[in-house]
């Protein structure tokens, strides 16, 4: 069966991506451009500016998440925590998000993929109840690394997207992300 048509479909394809990730992707990135008159969830304009800033260097570094629990926090527009549910089946993956329009969007866009395993939770990180993930993942939010450790598990993975973090303890930089497009920095919690 043919996907449906989506303005999105050539700039991810040029990205490599086909078969069930390309439609789920395209089927959220739709669902963010119907919202974003509504809700300011990114600042890209276009089908290419919207694949370049929330898909493309998620898709460089989907192979860094641990497969099991994956915890997003501050999900927002979805990147990186729901981009990369749409791209790993093995990923269980809740995304926490405190504002209830983004929240709503997210549900939304989750629902339109058609992908099962996404749990959309309308929360902060520290009140986050849930058991810890093999992988945390964020986009560029100013939060101390510290407040993080509690949601990784022993041995597993913080991954931030946007930015370069000092480690802090109890979190080692691995050097995993150097060199990956839009700057990500992964920490291995002892």
């Amino acid at each position: 069966m043919p996907l449906p048509a989506s303005e999105h479909r050539g700039p991810l394809e040029a990205l490599g991506l086909h078969g069930p990730a390309l439609g789920r992707l395209a089927a959220y990135l739709d669902t963010l451009a119907a919202w974003s008159h509504r809700v300011n969830l990114t600042g890209a304009r276009g089908p290419a500016e919207r694949v370049r800033w929330l898909v493309a260097d998620v898709v460089a570094a989907a192979r860094l998440p641990q497969p099991g629990r994956l915890i997003d926090v501050g999900s927002g527009n979805g990147s990186p925590g729901l981009v990369l549910a749409l791209l790993r089946d093995d990923l269980d993956v809740t995304l926490l998000e405190p504002r209830a329009r983004r929240w709503a969007f997210l549900r939304e866009a989750a629902r339109a993929a058609g992908r099962g395993g996404i749990d959309v939770q309308r929360r902060r990180h520290d009140s986050y109840s849930g058991p810890p993930a093999e992988t945390v993942t964020l986009r560029a939010l100013a939060l101390p690394l510290v407040e993080l450790q509690p949601l990784v598990k022993p041995q597993g993975r913080l991954i931030v997207f946007g930015g370069r973090p000092q480690a802090a303890p109890g979190l080692a930089a691995t050097g995993e992300g150097e060199g990956l497009p839009g700057g990500v920095a992964v920490f291995r919690r002892a």
